[in-house]
């Protein structure tokens, strides 16, 4: 059994992400898929192909998958409370589900980190305490016919080209347009697919504010087996006022746009994406003034066979208005802008892999006391990261 990821289907990949079983045909030449649609996963990792499983009679086939793994990280110019080295565990989770019949369930538990791009590491302890707790994705699914899912609980987020835990990506860390969106929220979920279309739309509690005031919508067209398109809009229709690590402020009373595009090619994959961002004014949140984000990121991966690939990422984003007529900082100060670059070799041996990565992301028009280094004063931070784990 190859473990490339790239050998499933543009429309499998889709799927996935909206937590709907795939289906596809199989040859000598492309496996089929693996049972388990959660957690999505974009590869170069891919998920054991024959997990555990449990006949349980009457509740039918429950399956049991897991990710153990482990990181070691360099950087330079870190902030006032990080360090310039460390080791952690990166994610010691375990997943239950089960994903026939017409009532379906998925539950995630244990302990992450989630490291990204151009903010402080926070260890697994304190990333697992202060976000979505020990259980941090869990939903029930009903699934009455072949077109049409809903589903229930704490779901993973609709909007972007990346998913939320170190495993389920091409890169360890997550990116700069990611630090704009959501991860998880707890609310309902409408999927239905006809061919090649697939449309979702989600009420939630947004950036996990326990306010049910956010409305997502998603449309995905697969054009053929190797290229697909999918539009991501949301936004809050009230108003919140809880601010938290997992609850930001400014972003939950945003709204947001995505266009993500998927091609398959052979070994590679490559996925471009466009994202815009709106803070509106409001004087009882305090914000004097709107503020926006615009970027745009490609995301590629080359398989150089079954087991060894090469992952690459490339981002610039941009934000408008300036600290004289009180817009918001959504980056490093009001009008800032960053881009950056990530490199990430992967190998994979069956349930074991090992990978390296080595990032660096550059800001602009800087506020000072906004950026980077001990002094906030800082314009750059590189990083070197190797992660190491089993997904069984």
């Amino acid at each position: 059994m190859k473990y490339a990821k790239h050998s499933l289907s543009v429309a499998c990949l889709m799927l996935l992400s909206t937590g709907t079983v795939c289906a596809q045909s199989t040859s000598a030449a492309t496996p089929a898929p693996a049972p388990m649609t959660t957690p999505a996963m974009t590869g170069p990792l891919a998920a054991n192909p024959a997990p555990m499983s449990f006949d349980t009679g009457a509740l039918g086939t429950w399956y049991v998958t897991g990710a153990v793994t482990g990181l070691a990280l360099s950087q330079d110019n870190h902030v006032s409370g990080d360090r310039s080295t460390r080791t952690d565990l990166s994610n010691g989770q375990i997943f239950i589900q089960k994903t026939s019949g017409q009532l379906q369930f998925f539950v995630q538990a244990g302990t992450y980190s989630i490291p990204s791009l151009g903010t402080s590491y926070l260890s697994a302890n304190k990333t697992t305490s202060g976000l979505y707790g020990d259980v941090p994705q869990a939903f029930i699914k009903y699934v009455p016919n072949d077109n049409l899912s809903i589903m229930a609980g704490k779901l993973p987020t609709l909007v972007g080209s990346e998913y939320t835990f170190t495993f389920e990506n091409m890169n360890i860390e997550r990116g700069l347009l990611w630090n704009q969106e959501n991860a998880v929220n707890r609310g309902v979920q409408a999927t239905y697919v006809q061919g090649p279309i697939t449309a979702s739309v989600s009420v939630n509690d947004g950036y996990y504010s326990s306010h049910y005031s956010w409305v997502w919508g998603s449309l995905a067209y697969t054009i053929d087996k190797n290229n697909s398109l999918s539009f991501i809009a949301g936004g809050n229709s009230d108003q919140t006022t809880r601010s938290s690590l997992a609850t930001p402020l400014l972003q939950d009373n945003s709204q947001i746009v995505n266009l993500n595009y998927t091609h398959l090619d052979g070994p590679w994959t490559i996925a471009p994406s466009l994202q815009y961002t709106r803070v509106p004014s409001n004087s009882d949140l305090g914000i004097a003034h709107s503020a926006s984000t615009a970027g745009v990121a490609l995301l590629a991966n080359y398989a150089f066979n079954s087991n060894f690939s090469l992952a690459g990422r490339a981002e610039y984003i941009s934000s408008n208005g300036n600290a004289a007529n009180g817009s918001p900082s959504l980056l490093y100060g009001p009008g800032s802008n960053a881009w950056s670059l990530t490199l990430t070799p992967t190998y994979q041996n069956k349930l074991l892999f090992v990978r390296a990565e080595v990032s660096y992301v550059k800001a602009t028009s800087v506020t000072p006391g906004f950026a980077f280094g001990r002094n906030l004063d800082n314009t750059a931070q590189s990083r070197v990261l190797i992660e190491t784990g089993l997904l069984f």
